[in-house]
């Protein structure tokens, strides 16, 4: 996925959830935050960032928040990314069983809609994309805040794969610095501690760290995945 005209600037504060202050050729201005992260250890005061002007009418912000340096690494802060990366590596074929069938977006299922659903094979497979943006010491962590709506996701694929489909949750690492993958514990031992279950039952735990550049994002590789001992 590439970028277009990204503008540098740098980090001030986060206002609120979806809004920081940002600094761009000495002047303040307001950028909106796609993520309902913490990212405590990205969004620090004088942190170079790079930002997307605001495209449409009724813009209360005049950027996106882009990308976040981090001790020279450039990350990916935009949590509406990785399907549209997931959906590019599996058409372009570097993901599980890419261009194997059709990959439907967005597809409902009971009372929650799912990511995306691999159609045309001789099972289904639903698989939910999440947005991964904390690596220390080389292991990349999911979540950085409690998420119930997360652990939702994953009693369900568990479901889907009792009821003999299959189930995938791929952690798509937005950032080239990791080396593994592993549940965050501290951060959320609910979540963590049903993903486990998941795997154990059956569903599929797949993880993926991106090149990154102010040029664009894309996956580039897979990770292993540190479960419990």
């Amino acid at each position: 996925m590439l970028y277009g005209g990204l503008v540098a600037g740098t980090f001030v504060q986060r206002d609120n959830r979806f809004r920081a202050t940002v600094r761009v050729d000495g002047q303040l201005g307001a950028a909106h935050v796609s993520s309902s992260g913490r990212m405590w250890e990205l969004l620090v005061a004088s942190a170079p960032v790079w930002l997307r002007p605001a495209a449409g009418r009724g813009r209360k912000t005049a950027y996106d928040l882009a990308l976040v340096e981090s001790d020279g690494v450039l990350v990916s802060v935009d949590a509406r990314l990785p399907n549209h990366l997931y959906r590019e590596a599996w058409e372009g074929g570097s993901v599980w069983r890419a261009g194997q069938g059709s990959l439907e977006h967005e597809v409902r299922r009971g009372g929650s809609r799912l990511d995306f659903r691999v159609t045309g094979r001789d099972t289904a497979r639903w698989i939910e994309v999440k947005s991964v943006t904390l690596v220390r010491d080389g292991v990349a962590l999911f979540p950085d805040a409690p998420t119930a709506r997360g652990t939702k996701h994953l009693a369900e694929l568990q479901a889907i794969v009792w009821g003999g489909e299959e189930g995938a949750v791929v952690f798509v690492v937005q950032r080239c610095d990791a080396h593994r993958f592993a549940p965050h514990w501290d951060a959320d031992p609910q979540f963590a501690e049903t993903l486990v279950a998941a795997s154990r039952a059956g569903v599929v735990v797949e993880a993926y760290a991106c090149d990154v550049s102010a040029q664009g994002i894309a996956i580039s590789r897979a990770l292993p995945i540190a479960w419990p001992l």
